[in-house]
């Protein structure tokens, strides 16, 4: 897999409390090791939007990762409010996960990651454009 770097985005990560980098890294991991999953050969593009740190496929929807200081036990990955993502993580998953309206999935720092279901979702922002007609996003 490439990844298109930029070197910003290793400034946000480390701009962080640390307890907080260290789960936003962990989210970073997880897109990269679903983007090799996916196709070793896959292009992510990983920069900065809205200041926060961002990753991108030719044929996928940005995934974004943040922390706020207004809300310092909580971080959240952010999808495209106009996409059907995060509406079919809803049908797939239920309560598994918090939501923010139709744009984000919220967790606490000191919860636990359901590693493979947010693998899944993240398989389907990687490839959003290849499945975005398919029901339930081809799941």
């Amino acid at each position: 897999m490439k990844i298109q770097q930029n070197p910003k985005v290793k400034e946000k990560f480390d701009s962080y409390p640390p307890e907080v980098g260290v789960r936003l890294f962990e989210l970073r991991e997880l897109i990269l090791e679903t983007a090799q999953e996916i196709n070793p050969k896959l292009e992510v593009s990983e920069e900065l939007k809205w200041g926060e740190p961002a990753y991108l496929t030719k044929k996928g929807s940005t995934i974004r990762m943040d922390w706020k200081a207004k809300s310092p036990k909580q971080f959240a990955m952010y999808f495209n409010c106009n996409s059907r993502l995060v509406e079919t993580f809803r049908v797939l998953y239920g309560d598994l996960f918090r939501y923010e309206k139709n744009r984000a999935l919220l967790f606490e720092l000191e919860e636990e990651i359901p590693k493979e279901e947010i693998k899944n979702c993240i398989r389907m922002a990687l490839i959003y454009h290849q499945v975005k007609d398919k029901p339930l996003l081809g799941n």
